[in-house]
């Protein structure tokens, strides 16, 4: 019997998970491996067939905006475009912000923008860009101040507004490299940089979490998660999770990881952030870990998009009928 209340709380909060904080759907971003020149990606549409019911139920495909321009030709990308129209799926990029190799931001997109424009002349539609973590680089690579960090993010941001009014443009951030009071410092001092400016603040905020360290380092939790998605919901914010398995690369190193490792993490962390009583507003099932090697068909074990079909089933309500992904 003494288990009984957290058996039903974790009853409960897998019975919420999967709608946002006002009811409605939660958007769901996959974003495949990018190793081997990017075959994952194409595997997507080079064998649509063996991920149908995946695209059935996510909303987004993301890929970071340089990895467009190394691995894929013209034609490629002119047909994959179009493939995602067909399949009414949404094209989002991450992108940099401040980079060691874009200090500022007027650098940063002045290298980006071309790109952007080529991408947009083979038909690509693009939804949202989210910046790769520029509030970290400039405390962990470039070194420089947090106000630093404001002004150029803001600065960026206002490029991006200004030429592509219609993205939505969000901010991934690292946790708990940052602690939980510099989350909610950051989201308010680059927000009240944007209004000074006059320019519409953030879309969305976007945590990835290094949760392995909640063990490894004794170092933050998944209640600490949940402060920064309640923070988001009082700014009016949507607030985004990425879904990894922070522990494989560790685990692969003590021997300990194999092909189902990639799943059975994701899996993990859906449970567990949904025990803390999380519900994002964005899922976003990504890898930069070179795992799982294998991207299709859904109905093997262990490949990318069984794992991301096989989490939407468990933590995310089904779209309605006739939605995108089909």
């Amino acid at each position: 019997m003494r288990y009984l209340p957290v058996l039903m709380a974790a009853v409960l909060a897998a019975a919420t998970a999967g709608a946002s904080a006002d009811g409605s759907r939660p958007e769901v971003w996959m974003a495949p491996p990018g190793v081997d020149n990017g075959r994952c990606f194409r595997d997507l549409f080079e064998k649509p067939d063996a991920w149908k019911e995946t695209r059935s139920l996510i909303d987004v495909v993301m890929y970071t905006d340089l990895n467009l321009k190394r691995h894929f030709t013209d034609e490629d990308l002119r047909k994959w475009f179009a493939q995602l129209a067909e399949w009414k799926l949404r094209l989002a990029m991450e992108v940099g912000a401040i980079k060691p190799w874009g200090l500022t931001g007027e650098k940063t997109f002045s290298r980006e923008k071309p790109n952007w424009e080529r991408l947009q002349g083979l038909g690509a539609n693009l939804y949202a860009i989210a910046m790769d973590e520029p509030f970290l680089c400039c405390r962990e690579h470039i070194h420089k101040p947090d106000d630093y960090a404001v002004q150029e993010t803001a600065s960026y941001i206002a490029l991006v507004r200004k030429h592509y009014p219609q993205l939505l443009i969000g901010d991934i951030e690292t946790f708990p490299s940052i602690p939980v009071a510099d989350h909610v410092w950051w989201i308010d001092a680059l927000n009240k940089r944007l209004a000074e400016l006059g320019v519409r603040g953030l879309d969305f905020y976007r945590l990835d979490v290094n949760w392995a360290n909640f063990i490894v380092q004794d170092k933050g939790s998944w209640p600490d998660v949940r402060k920064v998605e309640q923070f988001c919901r009082s700014k009016k914010m949507p607030f985004s999770l990425i879904y990894w398995a922070s522990g494989q690369p560790l685990l692969k190193k003590i021997g300990l990881a194999d092909e189902s490792t990639w799943y059975i993490s994701i899996m993990h962390q859906g449970h567990a952030y949904a025990m803390a009583q999380g519900k994002p507003d964005q899922y976003v099932i990504e890898s930069w870990i070179g795992e799982p090697p294998r991207c299709v068909p859904e109905t093997d074990e262990w490949t990318f998009t069984r794992s991301a079909r096989d989490f939407c089933r468990t933590f995310v309500r089904p779209k309605a009928p006739g939605g995108a992904g089909r």
